[in-house]
């Protein structure tokens, strides 16, 4: 094994290098973030689904979300490179497969932390221009949808670089804004409203985001603690993460229960949201009872996909209810 930041000749190929920053991305998580972009699509009125502008600015939008989200992978990898968090939470003993190291071309030696970071900062910049495009020609730019893509820009990024939010204590805080307005911007600026189904799919689209991060914390507690960074899990005892993580999933279920209760939003979502519940409430209860944390991480991927098939079939559905 290589050590961390050592630097190697580079591959021959291009589709060698491509895979390397493939992995830097963490491509497969970042296909699951544009699943926001089929939930935005299918939460519109179906006459509007193939307008022009409509098109050309989820277009746009999703030439920037390639490079916001290829600069938070990044970024936070050169972080965790620097001070060390990486090195603790991915060569330790216990690592799994649930955990492969391939993720992590800089702690192989793939890619240095310069070439990290120049890429990272030159991603952002990409995302930032495609998105003042998106904002200048999108259809509407209505004030809350204009702040919130401004902010997401900003703060998506500042997790654990820049003003590393995820060091003192935010980390939770801005994942669940950032992974909920992933759905709230772009929908934002191509029908100009906020239906209240759309903010309930957008703090679900969150909230699986979430629980995942909140499951892969707890499980780096150790290497997080050492270099300073405060996620709740490392703040809290066993014990009060343990609630933490409760009231997260309780709040997960709540998402659809209150509005459900207030009348915002048709039984029939309510239904076809049941098997995230069902599976919500395993995850949890399966991490009381095992204390595997990394399992609970997987299942929380499954979990987040599984929101998404019930969301998207809602959606489509949604006219003929």
């Amino acid at each position: 094994m290589v050590a961390a930041g050592t630097q190697v000749a580079p591959a021959l190929g291009v589709l060698p290098r491509l895979g390397r920053y493939a992995r830097l991305v963490k491509f497969q998580f970042v296909l699951d973030f544009f699943l926001a972009l089929l939930i935005v699509w299918t939460a519109m009125a179906p006459d509007t689904r193939l307008d022009g502008p409509v098109l050309l600015t989820l277009l746009v939008f999703a030439l920037g979300k390639v490079g916001v989200l290829s600069a938070v992978m990044t970024l936070d990898d050169v972080t965790g490179v620097k001070d060390g968090s990486d090195t603790a939470n991915y060569l330790s003993d216990d690592n799994t497969e649930l955990r492969p190291l391939k993720r992590k071309p800089l702690l192989t030696g793939e890619l240095t932390v310069h070439q990290a970071q120049r890429f990272g900062l030159a991603a952002l910049a990409w995302g930032a221009v495609w998105w003042l495009v998106a904002t200048l020609s999108a259809p509407h730019v209505p004030v809350w949808g204009l702040v919130v893509t401004v902010l997401l820009l900003v703060l998506s990024v500042q997790y654990s670089w820049g003003l590393k939010l995820s060091y003192f204590g935010l980390g939770e805080v801005c994942l669940l804004f950032s992974a909920s307005a992933f759905v709230l911007s772009p929908y934002a600026l191509t029908v100009g409203e906020l239906p209240a189904f759309v903010l309930v799919e957008a703090l679900l689209f969150g909230f699986g985001q979430l629980l995942i991060s909140g499951y892969s914390n707890t499980q780096d507690i150790t290497g997080d603690a050492a270099v300073g960074r405060r996620t709740v899990a490392v703040m809290a005892s066993e014990r009060g993460n343990q609630v933490f993580l409760g009231v997260l999933t309780a709040l997960n279920v709540l998402v659809i229960a209150v509005p459900f209760a207030a009348g915002w939003i048709p039984a029939w979502f309510a239904l076809a949201t049941l098997p995230l519940v069902v599976l919500r409430l395993r995850q949890y209860t399966s991490f009381l009872t095992n204390g595997h944390a990394l399992l609970a991480r997987s299942r929380g991927v499954v979990v987040f996909r599984t929101t998404v098939g019930c969301v998207l079939l809602y959606n489509l559905a949604r006219p003929w209810l």
